[in-house]
């Protein structure tokens, strides 16, 4: 297990002082990026190797959201490798082991030029250390799209959405589904799927369907195939 301690900043939280969903992604994020440097198969690694690990799906759950100021841990550890994909988990705890948020996601090495599945490096396969996977509730990796979804106003790609990998980086299109939530509703469980990479330049169309506590949104290009869907469920 990897872990970093660090302190909810301003910068991070929303109109009520507490930390954005999307501060948790990226807490999430660099906690697994900051592992993978200190084992030496990090971003220059993979550059060398012409690879480029694209997170395909997440299952998110947010217990509680830390606020300003407050002091919180973030964890991640690696617990398989399966062909080109490889599945990881993480935690942000609060004071006294409180555990605010917990993680799965499955991550695909892939071609840097060809976008084509790659095979996992030994040097890399022998860097990481498994671990248990959480006893999470298991969620399938694909997100069914409901029917008769409404369409939402289209908007370019912009430059802030973009990221090292020169495509739309997967917390922003979280960042977008976000929009068409109700302005106080707070997120308990998120699930995202990620289908193809937006790239700076492009239109997103935007499908929506809210079902009770549940919102599904397709961003999606202009035939409607999904970038990624989205999956926000209302915090109870």
């Amino acid at each position: 297990m990897y872990s970093f301690e660090s302190r909810v900043r301003y910068s991070e939280v929303d109109s009520e002082g507490r930390i954005t969903l999307n501060a948790i992604l990226d807490y999430f994020q660099d906690c697994s990026s900051f592992q993978s440097e200190e084992l030496g198969v990090g971003l220059g690694f993979l550059m060398e190797q012409n690879l480029v690990w694209v997170l395909t799906s997440w299952q998110v759950e947010i217990k509680r959201y830390p606020s300003y100021g407050e002091k919180i841990t973030a964890s991640t550890w690696p617990y398989g490798f399966k062909g080109f994909l490889g599945y990881r988990n993480f935690l942000i705890k609060g004071k006294g082991e409180e555990v605010c948020a917990c993680a799965n996601s499955v991550w695909a090495l892939l071609e840097m030029e060809t976008g084509k599945p790659a095979r996992i490096p030994q040097q890399m396969a022998d860097a990481y250390e498994f671990s248990p996977q959480l006893p999470m509730e298991k969620a399938s990796r694909k997100i069914h799209l409901p029917e008769h979804m409404q369409a939402r106003e289209p908007f370019p790609v912009q430059k802030y959405h973009i990221d090292v990998n020169r495509h739309v980086n997967n917390g922003k299109y979280v960042s977008m589904a976000q929009e068409y939530l109700p302005q106080k509703a707070q997120v308990g469980k998120l699930r995202a799927e990620y289908r193809k990479a937006a790239v700076y330049g492009d239109v997103i169309y935007p499908f929506i369907r809210q079902e009770e506590t549940k919102m599904t949104v397709n961003l999606a290009d202009g035939r409607g195939l999904p970038y990624a869907v989205i999956e926000l469920e209302e915090k109870r």
